[in-house]
């Protein structure tokens, strides 16, 4: 039996150190399937994500049209500006699910997988981003419901920077995480880091 169970461990530390690619991809598909599942069955969640942008785009553009003059659309400017909001909370509130995920000890199973700790960080990462882009995506849709679009040229143009922003916002999110270890402490932390890029920022004012 401990010959058995020393074996199996030897098996384990060897992937661990040089796992192969299709174990490199059953990992990164698993870890992915998870976050999607988890952020799916998060309804409030979802829902705020696609609510926090519209409110802006449809209510608070009011009230600064007029200052355009008919120099545009107000809420053809504001449109990249929103963009950039869904991918920055959706990265805060990713990392803050990782906090959760750790108080819980969830995070101490995932670690015990043979895979190397930084590879499981960029699966997670990726997973983030790829939600990130797909909620983008989804208020570009709701917006051009209701007139306000960039056609399906821009949809495209945008990928490779919905991903890059997506990626960035999310690696602020982790890293941040890794340093604050408690729920309530992340919780305050986000909004001093959320507001003042929100505000200070020329993305919804001219």
């Amino acid at each position: 039996m401990r010959s058995e169970a020393a074996s199996e461990s030897q098996t384990a530390a060897r992937i661990a150190r040089n796992p192969g690619p299709a174990h490199l991809l059953r990992a990164l598909f698993a870890v992915s399937a998870r976050e999607f599942d988890k952020f799916l069955h998060q309804r409030s969640r979802f829902l705020a994500a696609l609510l926090r942008p519209l409110l802006w785009l449809f209510i608070v553009a009011v009230g600064f049209e007029a200052a355009f003059d008919g120099a545009g659309s107000y809420r053809a400017y504001m449109l990249p500006g929103l963009l950039g909001v869904v991918l920055l909370f959706h990265g805060m509130q990713s990392a803050l699910s990782m906090v959760y995920e750790r108080e819980m000890g969830m995070m101490r199973l995932l670690l015990t997988a043979p895979l190397p700790r930084a590879y499981l960080l960029f699966c997670k990462l990726a997973a983030i981003s790829l939600l990130a882009v797909g909620q983008a995506y989804l208020f570009l849709g709701l917006a051009a419901l209701f007139g306000v679009g960039i056609g399906v040229q821009g949809w495209l143009y945008l990928l490779p920077a919905l991903l890059v922003g997506g990626a960035m916002l999310g690696a602020l999110g982790l890293a941040i995480s890794v340093y604050v270890h408690q729920l309530e402490n992340f919780a305050g932390l986000m909004n001093f880091v959320i507001f003042p890029m929100f505000f200070l920022s020329s993305a919804l004012y001219p």
